[in-house]
């Protein structure tokens, strides 16, 4: 199996269902054709570095999976009818990829992650609100 990352730009005026049924259709159609889904990474609405079908801002999702080649042709024919989709692109990651490697690799990164933000919260000086800053607050009010 080879390893795949696809980031794709979702339009930004759908509602919360739609938006959901497209990333849900998504990783479906990967898991259809035999892939293993690793991640899927949403970014959320951002602004775009330049207009994309007239189109300033979309969400972004990244979607990791892993599968044999012919699964790169079937996701992205169906982002290119997919309206709802307003650009994409697809890398090609590793070859012959074990995926449970790659997931257990993943969680062993986040877990490392998560240790080390907590030492940093743990160092960090607890924060007490003064008179002063509540005057700033009632100020700006």
């Amino acid at each position: 199996m080879n390893y795949y990352e696809t980031l794709y730009l979702i339009n930004p005026n759908l509602a919360d269902e739609e938006y959901r049924e497209v990333v849900t259709k998504f990783k479906d159609l990967a898991e259809k054709n035999d892939g293993v889904i690793i991640a899927i990474d949403e970014w959320g609405k951002k602004s775009l570095a330049y207009m994309v079908k007239k189109f300033d801002k979309g969400y972004y999702v990244l979607f990791q999976y892993c599968g044999k080649g012919s699964i790169i042709s079937e996701v992205e024919r169906n982002m290119q009818l997919d309206e709802r989709v307003l650009k994409f692109q697809t890398i090609k990651l590793a070859e012959n990829a074990d995926p449970e490697g790659i997931k257990a690799k993943a969680k062993e990164l986040l877990e490392r992650a998560s240790q080390k933000l907590e030492a940093v919260e743990e160092e960090a000086p607890e924060f007490t609100e003064t008179e002063e800053d509540q005057e700033e607050k009632d100020d700006d009010l």
